[in-house]
């Protein structure tokens, strides 16, 4: 796999159809999970809204086709974020956006935070370790390698903006 492609060539055109399906595939779900971004996880797509949450990915998507490997791990994390968003946003949107996360609090609130965080640091461990298997035995520069390392930056992104989310939460009262 080459380090780089040219922007006129047809892998750069592989790799951002690739980047555009995983991307595009992350604002659907996440759409349909909260189209108000009430329950949005990350602070700054939430700050920077639909429009501008949508044009900054866009240039992403232009410009880390380039790099085959960068491409399949931002594709690979984002496809793993969507089905992530995938597995609640039924409830999310059957109950409404306001009344889960007062579902959600009240629940973060009737457990132990440090029970909450062992069971999501089993999670990301897990997750993790698939990624981690993948990269070991996998060659470099590869892109087996590349999904293993976006597996294992899937599982860093979990567990810091759902940490992050707990903590703001349980500090901000019910």
């Amino acid at each position: 796999m080459p380090e780089t492609y040219l922007i006129p060539s047809q892998g750069y055109f592989e790799m951002l159809a690739l980047l555009l399906a995983a991307r595009g595939v992350d604002f659907l779900s996440t759409w349909i999970a909260t189209p108000t971004l009430v329950l949005e996880g990350n602070p700054i797509a939430k700050k920077m809204g639909w429009k501008l949450s949508g044009i900054l990915n866009l240039i992403i998507c232009f410009v880390f086709a380039q790099w085959p490997l960068a491409a399949i791990f931002f594709a690979t994390a984002s496809a793993l974020v969507a089905a992530h968003n995938f597995r609640s946003a039924w409830l999310m949107r059957s109950m409404g956006e306001q009344e889960y996360r007062y579902w959600f609090t009240d629940r973060l609130f009737r457990t132990s935070l440090a029970f909450y965080f062992a069971c999501l640091f089993g999670e990301t461990l897990l997750t993790s370790a698939v990624g981690a298997a993948i990269v070991w035995f996998s060659p470099n520069n590869s892109a087996p390698f590349a999904i293993g390392v976006g597996v294992m930056g899937y599982a860093i992104l979990v567990l810091f903006y759902t940490m992050l989310y707990a903590v703001r939460i349980r500090r901000g009262g019910r």
